[in-house]
């Protein structure tokens, strides 16, 4: 059982411990993070009101992850996921996150649509994307760089209808 408990300050010191690296913090958070991940880039995110932080905990009330929502105009977006011991990964956690972002999502804001970008690249993370229920918008992409690479990133949605059909 997988759940979203909110996320303090004390949960700060644990979420920057697992980010290893330059990449995996772009890939865990896009570009908006500078490395390494400190408590004042995540106490600028605790007190954006148009934020809402978890922490991911296991059916043993370990933690294994974190997760945002942001509130944006017409949508929310899903960001800043992360099963941080790739031991947990591929066992369906990542499916069960979504689906509890989005009854948050839906059930607390006024959105019909909830969105998240991912890295093209990052091909688990899509299908599990698409497991739950979201769609490309081909409208909508961006580039990173890290390197000598360019990372694009694309951006998936799902209506509010499409998640409430899934779920019953």
């Amino acid at each position: 059982m997988i759940t979203l408990q909110p996320f303090t300050a004390e949960d700060t010191s644990q979420l920057i411990s697992k980010i290893k690296d330059e990449r995996m913090l772009l890939q865990f958070a896009g570009p908006v993070y500078r490395f390494p991940l400190t408590e004042e880039q995540l106490e600028t995110d605790l007190s954006d009101e148009k934020r809402t932080l978890f922490k991911i905990t296991d059916q043993t009330g370990n933690t294994i992850g974190h997760a945002q929502i942001y509130l944006k105009e017409k949508t929310f977006l899903l960001g800043r996921i992360l099963i941080w011991d790739e031991n947990n990964r591929g066992k369906g956690y990542g499916k069960k996150v979504m689906q509890q972002l989005l009854k948050y999502g839906f059930s607390h804001f006024d959105k019909e649509t909830a969105e998240l970008n991912v890295y093209d690249w990052n091909t688990g993370a899509i299908e599990c994307y698409r497991k739950v229920g979201f769609a490309f918008d081909p409208d909508v992409k961006s580039e990173a760089k890290i390197d000598q690479e360019t990372w694009v990133s694309l951006n998936m949605k799902i209506q509010r209808n499409t998640f409430e059909l899934q779920e019953s």
